[in-house]
């Protein structure tokens, strides 16, 4: 399986990578070796955890890394009246009688408790390259579904604050 990223996904990816590696890879090992002085190993609580932060650390690289090699980069750009990537988009939820507000980001990003939905979502998949005043089916599961309509676009630019989330 693949992740889709922007530009952007990617450039942070590398970041949090590369700070992986030049700071806290440092850092653990100075804490293996700091506990390892301890004494007895096999009792040794600090030498443990430090061996524990060690190895996630590790395995948080290569996840990146892994994520890297086989990522698609997908474009973040769309048209003015166009639902695209990064874009806010207010949707009126027929079934709910509800207005509700998302923003549409890959997958690495997504956090519903902040109100940013992925790409990979069904409601992602669903309003993604879609118009304004569009009425939308929403797929969630294979007989089962509602309509969604597209009221408002509000184009973001800005991911500074949105993190890659960690899994």
């Amino acid at each position: 399986m693949y992740e889709k990223l922007t530009k952007s996904d990617v450039k942070k990816i590398e970041e949090e990578i590369e700070h992986r590696k030049l700071v806290v890879r440092k850092q653990a090992i100075e804490a293996v070796k700091e506990a390892r002085a301890h004494g007895d190993l096999s009792e040794n609580f600090e030498y443990h955890a430090a061996k524990k932060d060690k190895n996630r650390n590790e395995s948080r690289i290569r996840y990146l890394e892994r994520m890297l090699k086989t990522a698609v980069v997908v474009q973040d750009t769309s048209c003015e009246d166009e639902v695209g990537i990064n874009n806010t988009v207010e949707l009126y939820c027929e079934d709910d009688d509800e207005v509700e507000t998302y923003r549409l980001v890959t997958s690495v990003r997504g956090n519903s408790i902040d109100g940013r939905i992925s790409i990979e979502s069904p409601i992602g998949k669903a309003i993604l390259g879609h118009k304004l005043n569009d009425r939308v089916y929403v797929k969630v599961k294979n007989d089962f579904g509602y309509y969604v309509v597209i009221r408002k676009i509000i184009k973001t630019q800005s991911e500074e604050n949105d993190k890659i989330r960690e899994y």
